[in-house]
């Protein structure tokens, strides 16, 4: 049976022109070029990273046949939830340092509607538990027992999600007990390097936005965070406003990478904010991030924070700090594009 790694391996070969291309070491840093996904007549779902492909599909399979873009950002972000090989999304996510699998999601409708989940745990499907704060609540955010409390109320199934091969790369990285968070670790090889000390594969997301027939919006972006992280951090992922935000009359915004960064620039708020002055989805993403390399120009060159944006008439555009930032694209014409974003550096690779 074909692995995962497999798929992907084939998606990347058959992507098109715009295909990122193989990480591999690299000289000194330097620009890469623009590549934004022009307007799109009809429905169409974006999400960060290869591992949106997958996710993609189980969005199309309800945006293609004319569903709603909230119930298909709500059903393809489950995709990665679910897999026990994503170290970086849901069952399967890396622990922090206590041993502990927190995940976080969010979820936003275009007409501004929202709703979170931060820290919690047991709960295979935080977008799910997100959605239901949004509907049959009056809040935005619920954290930790509280949000764990609530889900069981709403009748949500718990289960352990910390997998015998998370607890071992856990018990492994617990020998020198290192934390430094590496650029695209998403896209690395999810079972190379597995339990080696402070392990590679440690963090983040996966950030989807969609537009439906109707031309509405919404997002969702779920994560289990970075690996080996304090007990009770949260990132920007389940923030309204920095790791997700729609606005129906004009686009949204996603994010991925270092939460913090994206948490202290309001980044998706503002890549949104950017396309309503005018700008397009790849000049906001742009603006985004060098806001925060000219904020933290030293740190930035050993951190990675990416944008993935959407606009109502189907734009998209990207732009990341580090190389190696993708993303998958999917409309009518093809389910299962991935293209590479430009970044303000070229980073190696070891």
């Amino acid at each position: 049976m074909p692995t995962r790694r497999d798929f992907l391996k084939g998606t990347l070969m058959t992507a098109g022109a715009l295909a990122v291309p193989s990480i591999k070491a690299t000289a000194a840093a330097e620009p890469v070029q623009r590549a934004a996904v022009p307007a799109h007549a009809g429905a169409r779902v974006v999400s960060t990273w290869d591992f949106g492909v997958p996710a993609n599909r189980a969005a199309w399979a309800l945006l293609g046949d004319g569903g709603k873009a909230l119930d298909a950002v709500e059903a393809g972000v489950q995709i990665p939830e679910a897999d026990r090989a994503n170290h970086s999304v849901g069952l399967g996510g890396y622990p922090d340092r206590d041993g502990h699998v927190t995940l976080d999601a969010s979820i936003m409708d275009g007409d501004g509607r929202c709703g979170a989940v931060a820290c919690i745990e047991r709960i295979v499907h935080p977008i799910r538990v997100a959605r239901r704060v949004m509907e049959v609540t009056p809040h935005v955010l619920l954290v930790g027992e509280g949000a764990l409390q609530f889900a069981r109320e709403q009748g949500f199934h718990e289960q352990d999600l910390l997998t015998p091969e998370a607890e071992k790369a856990w018990h492994a990285w617990r020998k020198e007990a290192k934390y430094r968070p590496v650029p695209n670790s998403e896209n690395r090889d999810y079972h190379q390097s597995l339990g080696l000390p402070g392990g590679k594969h440690n963090h983040d997301t996966i950030g989807m936005l969609a537009v439906d027939r109707n031309g509405h919006l919404a997002g969702a972006c779920t994560t289990s965070g970075m690996a080996w992280k304090l007990h009770g951090r949260v990132g920007d992922s389940p923030i309204i406003g920095a790791g997700l935000y729609v606005d129906g009359d004009v686009g949204g915004a996603t994010s991925t990478g270092v939460g913090e960064e994206v948490i202290r620039n309001a980044g998706s708020f503002l890549v949104v904010e950017l396309m309503r002055q005018g700008r397009s989805p790849q000049e906001a993403c742009e603006e985004a991030v060098r806001r925060i390399v000219k904020k933290r120009p030293d740190g930035a060159k050993e951190l990675q924070v990416g944008f993935l944006a959407l606009r109502r008439d189907g734009a998209v555009g990207a732009f990341a700090i580090q190389h190696g930032f993708t993303y998958a694209v999917c409309d009518g014409d093809s389910q299962d594009r991935v293209f590479g974003s430009p970044s303000v550096y070229r980073t190696s690779f070891n």
